[in-house]
């Protein structure tokens, strides 16, 4: 495959779905992936880090390089924990990062990640939740991933996403930079 590449297996999730399920209405929060971008609309989103608001500076969001931790991270301890572990087992910086919930029957709509951000960036998936494995396609390959599998993919080709069981699928969704292209993107070494 060139599109994708299964990292890890047997990553045991249930700590993430327990610390998902103890904060009370942790779905409903953070409502801008479904109402501002079109191709997400259907997913639900718990942000753990974004974007530097702050360091748009005029530029377009998809170009902003820095980010930071959301407010609410702090709620999910070990959701961060895995990761700052992943970065630095992957020798990169941390970007942006998010815990994702895609309803039964849902999807999201094929795109492709642009932008100065993503360009420079890979992605990553934890499979913390889904019954019936997780079909996503990204070029012309299609996947199933399992629970507990840790998976990068090439979001820079045209990718979708659909749930087709009966179950929410609920994932772990960040951003890495590597650190060979730090001091490219940032001027100074990382």
């Amino acid at each position: 495959m060139q599109y994708f590449r299964r990292l890890l297996t047997a990553i045991d999730t249930q700590p993430y779905l327990d610390e998902i399920a103890a904060v009370e209405g942790a779905w409903d929060q953070s409502t801008g992936r479904q109402n501002k971008i079109r191709v997400q609309r259907e997913a639900q989103a718990i942000p753990l880090r974004g974007l530097r608001k702050s360091a748009i500076a005029g530029r377009k969001r998809s170009d902003v390089h820095e980010s930071r931790w959301t407010s609410g991270s702090v709620n999910f301890p070990l959701a961060c924990q895995f990761l700052r572990d992943t970065a630095k087992a992957e020798d990169s910086l941390l970007s942006r990062g998010k815990i994702v919930c895609l309803p039964a029957g849902r999807r999201v709509y094929p795109h492709i990640d642009r932008g100065e951000y993503y360009a420079v960036r890979n992605r990553y998936h934890l499979v913390l939740k889904s019954a019936c494995g997780s079909w996503l396609k990204a070029g012309d390959e299609e996947i199933r991933m399992q629970e507990g599998e840790l998976w990068w993919f090439d979001n820079k080709q045209v990718h979708e996403a659909y749930n087709d069981g009966d179950q929410d699928r609920i994932h772990m969704i960040f951003d890495l930079l590597p650190r060979a292209a730090a001091e490219r993107v940032f001027g100074t070494a990382a």
